[in-house]
């Protein structure tokens, strides 16, 4: 064992405690101790203490990891489809002649319609860096089309780096010894990041007051002193009417507003009209709730607030992070230990990509795909596609898209082309690898190496294999280097392990190396006080924090967008048609697609549930448990009524994912949903979505 190794007593006999890292999408990235009860199998998973942030605290899905790793319906072996796209019917291959057709495909695809036809798709069921960006190495080197990301973050990162300049703030250590007031808006991490109620946690134990602004009672708004349940897509009204009562009633800090901001007195004249009644009208909320909490927020000087990922579910997104993200600035909140936000850390990372990604061969004559418009782009839209050749072979890996993708009839439609190959590396035969050519096995992230950046905290961390793969599972730099081998795709990186990838770029970004990493328990990279709350100037060249945006610098729609924080009505609002607004939200033991086949998530789950205000319940006759309809243009989904006080009339929510097989129709939540990219640049749109409600 080595010194980051310890003996413990189990029922088992001896077992050893092994240090690893969660790979899972969530900006927590915990530290974890995993008992390894021999080669190949685990026992329990627990948040290790060695990462202050983590604190010693997982959430119960990775603390039952074991019955992920070790279930019975893992995939083992590479698969060739004998049956109908979609119908699950596969033969057993080998490796060799899994990927030799692989390899032949794409080049097949290529000779007739271009290089650009070919298309790797991937996404974040691992935030492994080797194993998840891999791909892009062989994106690159062969010219295939490249890759917009924009399912998850796009427009809450666009939104906070509006006004910060970077992707980072203060360190959320901070909030259990100095907050007085944490404010957890656009997130519910009771389901999605339980190490911030760690944190938080310890602040309350101080008398620190908790606000949660949410449209619905989440878990963490049941832990809140107040709860702000506004409508969906109406956050950056809230916040102007909050920055209204800042500037009228005398919290504006103005000489830290006179050093730090770019135009505090176009903002305060701007804002005379954006009153709380104003807002009321907007969020539903009423205007002695929106001058309460603008009252206390401008009192408390430790005020911290927690911007979480809700922001980039809607069209206007990244207008309603930016108004959220200004309030510090109103305030002068960032001078103080326990004040100031966060959204996320990953700008403090220095790491050199290139050699991971294969950066030093990226042509951006090469069209970049969007990532959440699979439908259109697989059924031939030619604006989705840049006017280029059709999308006619993909290797998927780490993602699901016939269950998380917007617009998800469209998906399966471009799915079942037969001119599609398609290539799925997976873990467990999704519904994503129904529709393959070929399937091939897939490593879990204790299966093999990898190394770990994190959004929510600051922590570096490298991770060594835990245990075999069971049957011929295979990382996903295996299959890369393979492929490329087989289609002659040349790069250093082909010809590395995925351990000397890490120690070369470790080595090049000026940081650990991995061994030293994994000895220590991962590298802290937080920036000094004054870093963290920007008071060497936030990251634009004057130093200043920008109330007016230069949106159109994002590209896309830029010039509509307001040029002050504003209500920017661009939502799918509610008619008399579709009255209702919903919002497909995380449940708590699910990850996205991930944990969907784990017993212990089903049963807390149960089954696909619209959470409803009890007074549209009753103005439709709806009961506990009775069948309802959702709809629009897009489709239908049936799903069971729970009456769920906390939220306003005309709000739905459907926690989530769940596989189109437990929705009657054999179709999810995402049918509903739209692919329309939201402002200015692209980003899913998940939580704005105007729906109709009957009962079934």
């Amino acid at each position: 064992m080595s010194s980051a190794e310890e003996s413990a007593s189990g029922e088992r006999g001896t077992l050893e405690i092994v240090p690893s890292v969660c790979p899972h999408d969530c900006t927590s990235t915990c530290a974890l101790d995993v008992e390894r009860l021999d080669a190949r199998t685990i026992g329990r998973v627990r948040g290790s203490t060695r990462n202050t942030y983590t604190a010693g605290v997982i959430c119960e899905k990775v603390g039952r990891y074991a019955e992920r790793i070790h279930h019975p319906d893992r995939l083992l072996h590479p698969l060739r489809r004998v049956g109908p796209k979609g119908s699950g019917q596969f033969a057993r291959i080998s490796w060799e002649e899994a990927l030799d057709r692989v390899a032949e495909a794409f080049t097949e695809k290529a000779a007739r319609h271009g290089s650009e036809t070919v298309w790797p798709y991937f996404y974040a069921g691992t935030m492994g860096l080797v194993q998840r960006d891999g791909i892009n190495r062989l994106r690159h080197v062969m010219r295939y089309s490249r890759w917009f990301s924009t399912i998850c973050v796009t427009l809450s990162d666009t939104g906070w780096i509006a006004g910060t300049g970077a992707k980072r703030g203060v360190d959320l250590r901070e909030v259990g010894e100095h907050s007085d007031l944490v404010v957890i808006w656009g997130g519910n991490p009771v389901n999605t990041q339980v190490n911030v109620m760690t944190h938080v946690t310890r602040a309350q134990r101080r008398g620190a007051t908790l606000v949660v602004v949410d449209p619905y009672r989440t878990g963490t708004a049941e832990r809140a002193d107040v709860h702000l349940a506004l409508r969906p897509g109406t956050d950056g009204a809230l916040a102007c009417a909050v920055m209204h009562v800042l500037f009228a009633e005398g919290y504006a800090d103005w000489p830290y507003l006179r050093r730090y901001t770019d135009a505090p007195d176009e903002l305060a004249a701007h804002l005379r009209t954006r009153t709380p009644a104003w807002a009321a009208e907007i969020t539903g909320l009423t205007v002695e709730q929106i001058v309460e909490f603008a009252r206390l927020y401008g009192r408390t000087k430790r005020s911290f607030i927690r911007c979480h990922h809700g922001f980039s579910r809607s069209r206007n997104g990244a207008a309603q992070m930016h108004a959220v993200s200004c309030l510090p600035a109103v305030t002068g909140a960032w001078q103080h230990p326990g004040g100031g936000a966060v959204y996320g850390q990953t700008a403090i990372y220095p790491l050199d990509r290139s050699l991971i990604e294969g950066l030093d061969r990226v042509d951006r004559t090469i069209r970049a795909l969007d990532q959440s418009r699979l439908g259109p782009i697989l059924t031939g839209d030619p604006e989705a596609l840049h006017g280029g050749p059709p999308v006619t072979a993909m290797l998927v890996q780490n993602t699901n898209p016939a269950m998380v993708c917007p617009e998800l009839h469209l998906v399966h439609q471009g799915l079942a082309r037969e001119d599609l190959f398609l290539c799925v590396h997976e873990q467990f035969l999704t519904e994503t690898a129904a529709y393959a050519d070929i399937v091939l096995p897939a490593t879990m992230f204790l299966e093999h190496d990898d190394f770990y950046t994190a959004s929510g905290h600051t922590y570096f961390q490298v991770a060594r294999k835990v245990v075999e793969p069971p049957g011929e599972c295979r990382e996903n730099h295996f299959v890369i280097s393979e492929l490329a081998r087989r289609l002659g795709a040349e790069h250093p990186g082909f010809g590395m392990t995925a351990w000397e990838i890490m120690d070369e770029t470790l080595r090049r970004s000026g940081m650990w190396d991995a061994r030293t990493n994994v000895e220590r328990g991962g590298q802290d990279m937080a920036l000094p006080f004054e870093e963290a709350h920007f008071l060497r100037g936030f990251k634009w060249p004057d130093g200043k924090f920008r109330f007016k945006p230069e949106w159109e610098a994002f590209g896309g729609r830029g010039d509509k967008m307001p040029r002050l924080p504003d209500h920017f009505d661009v939502i799918d609002r509610a008619t008399p048609e579709k009255p209702f607004r919903l919002v497909a939200a995380p449940a708590r033991t699910f990850l996205n697609s991930t944990f969907t086949e784990t017993p212990g998530s089903l049963a807390r789950e149960r089954r696909p549930t619209a959470l409803m205000n009890p007074d549209d319940c009753a103005a439709l006759g709806i009961g506990e448990g009775d069948r309802v309809t959702l709809g629009n243009e897009r489709g239908v989904v049936v799903a069971r009524a729970q009456s769920k006080a906390g939220q306003q009339r005309g709000v739905i929510v459907v926690e989530g994912i769940w596989p189109n097989k437990h929705f009657e129709g054999g179709i999810g939540i995402n049918a509903l949903t739209s692919a329309e990219p939201g402002y200015p640049n692209g980003g899913a749109v998940f939580h704005d979505t105007a729906v109709w409600v009957q009962k079934a």
